[in-house]
């Protein structure tokens, strides 16, 4: 890993977006200077050296945290992204940088091949970009940006411009993705779920042949450890999917891999409140958007639902059953604000209670179930814990009446994050830094929390699912 993706120090010789005063707090202070040092002039890279192009949620979350240093880099951020759309409304999951050498990460753009391969889905000529996407978290993100300077994004036409892209988005998702038939989404890819290697993929997964060793190179290992990274034998079934999935020139329907994941759906869900409330601003009709919202959300509930486990599971779409593992995916649907009261209910006992220890044996949000089997407290999405899902969580809570579940969260992010220089994660027990050092969407979400809240709507979500505050 280089310096730079290890720390972050404030860059000189060029403009600082943020320029806080004496009395800034000193972890504002660092988690500004680390986007600053990820700031390409128009996109966020995640980690100079681990990844150093755009990546889809990253950005959304990136956006997140720069409404409180830069409004108007933002929106940037976004729009940036979105300019890479795919013809038939995907959000690819990396937006490559021209000026990257192909070997700083694989797979790269040679690849993908996405101006070819993706050619009749309607890839763009311009801009080389994966085929594949991450989870839906951009309409929410662009509805908060909005909320930092509502001024600024009016002057500038900024929901003229992004809510078209948004609602192809999402009409991409729910009228190409429904491949269980029920009315939710599936990935087709672990990584476009985003949560790479959980054991939640283990079943399907075991279906894919995987792609010889010797046929890629993993530029990962060269900036993390091999015992925190996904193993050979996983990437290997990772590459051999994004390949079939590009040699059938990236057209959706059930292959080998298929899951309706619990998160990628609830984000999803929150997104569309989140386009209801754009829709609102733009002065066009909301009511559709707030309805389908609600019968996803009903979707969710009786297709993941399993009460035996007190919480969300996903479901493998060609084997038509759930996968009996417990991952933090299943408890993100707590976001959302028309769950049954019941289940909210359980979900926060479910993650308080021994299976993922929030408030006793850990201090954020392990991505895996602490009892399963497949735990491991340091590889990747086995086991550590994020900030990302913990910070999802933390609005889940506090939407639900947790207030005190939530500030108790909330302190446990904002203390690992600076104690841990922003890591990618941490392992759940010690908060021992795993993978790169001044992550961008750490720095980003730990600006979020710092930042003071209308005290009657905090984490804003109540403002997405309707009414007229925000």
């Amino acid at each position: 890993m280089d310096s730079t993706a290890q720390r972050a120090p404030r860059p000189t010789g060029r403009t600082v977006a943020y320029d806080p005063s004496s009395a800034a707090p000193p972890l504002h202070v660092r988690a500004a200077a680390v986007l600053e040092a990820g700031w390409t002039g128009t996109s966020t890279v995640p980690s100079r050296g681990l990844y150093p192009h755009q990546w889809s949620w990253d950005s959304a979350f990136i956006a997140i945290g720069l409404r409180h240093v830069s409004p108007l880099r933002a929106q940037t951020e976004l729009e940036t992204l979105l300019a890479a759309q795919w013809a038939d409304g995907r959000i690819p999951h990396i937006v490559f940088n021209p000026s990257v050498p192909l070997d700083a990460y694989f797979p790269s753009p040679d690849f993908w091949r996405s101006s070819t391969a993706g050619r009749a889905a309607g890839a763009p000529r311009t801009v080389q970009t994966s085929g594949i996407v991450q989870p839906p978290v951009h309409a929410l993100a662009a509805w908060l940006v909005h909320l930092a300077d509502p001024g600024l994004s009016r002057a500038r036409g900024f929901f003229a411009r992004v809510y078209p892209r948004l609602a192809a988005w999402h009409r991409y998702l729910l009228h190409r993705r429904d491949l269980g038939g029920g009315g939710l989404v599936s990935v087709v890819h672990p990584w476009e779920q985003g949560m790479d290697n959980s054991p939640c993929w283990d079943r399907p997964l075991s279906r894919v042949t995987p792609a010889p060793a010797r046929s890629f190179r993993r530029a990962d290992l060269a900036h993390g450890s091999p015992e925190d990274r996904p193993t050979d034998l996983d990437y290997g079934r990772y590459v051999r999917l994004a390949a079939d999935y590009r040699d059938r020139g990236y057209q959706d329907g059930p292959g080998d891999f298929a899951v309706e994941d619990p998160a990628f759906n609830a984000l999803l869900i929150t997104s569309e409140y989140a386009l209801a409330r754009i829709a609102r601003e733009l002065g066009a009709a909301a009511s559709a958007r707030q309805d389908r919202a609600e019968r996803l959300t009903t979707a969710l509930v009786e297709r993941l639902w399993e009460p035996s486990a007190g919480m969300f599971l996903c479901r493998d779409v060609r084997a038509g059953e759930l996968i009996p593992e417990r991952g933090v995916s299943g408890l993100v649907p707590l976001l959302l604000p028309s769950l049954p009261c019941d289940l909210a209910a359980t979900l926060v006992r479910t993650l308080c209670g021994p299976h993922f220890g929030l408030g006793g044996t850990t201090r954020l949000v392990p991505s895996y179930d602490l009892l399963g089997e497949a735990f491991d407290p340091h590889r990747y999405w086995r086991g550590p814990a994020w900030f990302n899902t913990s910070w999802l969580l933390e609005r889940g809570l506090r939407l639900h009446g947790e207030r005190g579940r939530a500030d108790a969260l909330r302190k446990g992010i904002l203390h690992t994050a600076g104690a841990s220089d922003f890591a990618e994660y941490v392992d759940p027990y010690t908060a021992q830094a795993c993978g790169a050092t001044g992550f961008g969407w750490t720095a980003a979400l730990t600006l979020d929390l710092l930042h003071d809240r209308p005290a009657g709507d905090r984490n804003g979500v109540t403002a997405i699912k309707g009414g007229d505050r925000g």
